[in-house]
């Protein structure tokens, strides 16, 4: 059954459609690159792909693959899981394609390692990119992923004192922690700036035979990300502002929806049996 819109409304079939044609032109170009390593009538490989100049299929691809990802984010964004918290405004949205970008990326790191294995031990043809593309990817995975941490107050935080406080002492140190984040923010982007600015422009590689920005890339990313992590946290402080007060336990933890898919599953082989 359909699951209901959260935010796109009437968009989210046309983005839908979007992302699975693009996804279907990223597959496309990426099959005619293979077949033309196999054949013979293209020299484009992995190598390649990071330098696109004078290669118009290879930016055909990066493009496609690109648009592909962020049009999938944004459509699985548009639904709720059991366990998540209601987007409450614009940048709890940001922060949820983000999160569903690092869930795609999971996808990305065992497909790229499932190929590193099988052309290591059943082809004995191990590859130069797939270690630091695996790499790669994770280091925006971790990024994007404590962004949507924060967007779900699912970062670690300890409530044992928090819960005996009255409502506006917890206020008070919602706005310390708040002001906490924000000061590391700052203080990263002004420390940090000079530094990521001077390796995107450079396009600092990382100095392997394949050669990939992953320190450019990961050094803006971190700027980038932890700027919307502190606003994501100011965010959540403005929405949670008026909301009553919240005392938790270890039952907090338990996934109610999971238990019943268990259970199910557990009469289903039965019955089965």
């Amino acid at each position: 059954m359909e699951q209901q819109s959260v935010w796109l409304g009437s968009l989210r079939g046309p983005v839908r459609m979007a992302a699975i044609g693009m996804t279907a032109l990223a597959c496309l170009i990426a099959a005619y690159l293979i077949l033309g390593q196999i054949f013979g009538y293209s020299d484009v490989g992995m190598y390649e792909m990071l330098r696109p100049a004078g290669r118009p299929v290879v930016a055909a691809m990066l493009i496609a693959l690109a648009l592909s990802l962020v049009l999938a984010s944004v459509y699985l964004s548009d639904t709720r899981g059991s366990i998540e918290t209601e987007p409450a405004g614009f940048f709890d949205i940001v922060s949820l394609i983000c999160g569903r970008l690092a869930m795609l990326s999971v996808v990305f790191i065992v497909v790229v390692m499932f190929y590193e294995v099988c052309a290591r031990y059943l082809f004995e043809k191990p590859t130069l990119w797939a270690n630091e593309m695996s790499l790669w990817i994770a280091g925006f995975l971790f990024l994007l992923a404590g962004l949507y941490a924060m967007q779900q107050r699912s970062h670690i935080r300890i409530y044992i004192i928090y819960d005996i406080m009255p409502r506006w002492a917890q206020k008070t140190a919602d706005c310390i922690s708040v002001l906490l984040i924000w000061i590391f923010a700052v203080s990263l982007v002004w420390g940090g700036y000079n530094e990521a600015r001077d390796k995107i422009l450079r396009m600092e590689a990382f100095g392997t035979a394949w050669d990939p920005p992953i320190p450019a890339t990961i050094k803006l990313g971190i700027l980038v990300i932890i700027t919307l992590v502190a606003i994501q946290a100011l965010s959540n402080l403005i929405a949670d502002w008026n909301k009553a007060p919240e005392h938790h336990s270890p039952a907090d933890e338990i996934d109610e929806t999971e238990i019943e898919n268990i259970k199910a599953t557990l009469r289903e082989d039965t019955r089965n049996g």
